[in-house]
């Protein structure tokens, strides 16, 4: 039987988590499972990513098969790096003691960049907020429109006059077409 270590996806449409299992290769995706190691939320940043590295260890190291992306979070939790020790302690480059010190401190610098990167962008998005609500929108001032004397040869009435159209004279294009129709009937001779 082909196990695998692989995600099931969980959560609502456009807002995915994952459930990282231990599965038959030939179960379906969101099917039945093994065992649960943890859970991996790709929505939020950095990527929230709970696994029991143990267990995900001893699943590595008995033979099962991790998926692109699951082998991307092994990496990124150390335990790649682990197996990868392990294997140098096997071949007698470095003690058992040795290799599990240098895991623990990988881990210690690995977890600290972590908090590092959530600190960050804490600060970060504190200083967009602040930044955000500091800008108000100064309130609108009407400017004061001098008034512009008319000069003496210009008659204000008469400017007005000209540029003001006539209501009277201006007809809707539906109202010429009836109008017009109704001339014709006038126009002709009545049958009799």
């Amino acid at each position: 039987m082909a196990v695998k270590i692989r995600l099931q996806r969980k959560g609502r449409t456009k807002a995915p988590y994952y459930h990282i299992v231990i599965a038959d290769a030939r179960s379906p995706r969101d099917g039945k499972f093994i065992e649960r190691l943890g859970f991996y939320n790709p929505t939020t940043v950095p990527a929230s990513i709970d696994l029991d590295r143990d267990k995900a260890y001893d699943w590595l190291m008995k033979g099962a098969q991790p998926t692109d992306t699951v082998k991307a979070i092994l990496k990124y939790k150390g335990i790649m790096y682990r197996k990868h020790l392990t294997r140098g302690v096997s071949k007698g480059a470095m003690t058992q003691e040795v290799a599990d010190q240098m895991y623990q401190d990988w881990i210690q610098n690995k977890e600290g960049m972590i908090q590092s990167k959530i600190v960050e962008r804490k600060e970060k998005m504190d200083q967009y907020h602040v930044s955000t609500l500091a800008v108000t929108r100064a309130p609108k001032v009407k400017e004061v429109v001098e008034e512009t004397e008319v000069p003496a040869e210009i008659d204000a009435p008469e400017l007005l006059a000209a540029e003001a159209i006539p209501t009277e004279d201006v007809v809707a294009p539906a109202e010429t077409a009836s109008n017009e129709a109704a001339e014709e009937v006038k126009d002709t001779p009545a049958e009799g």
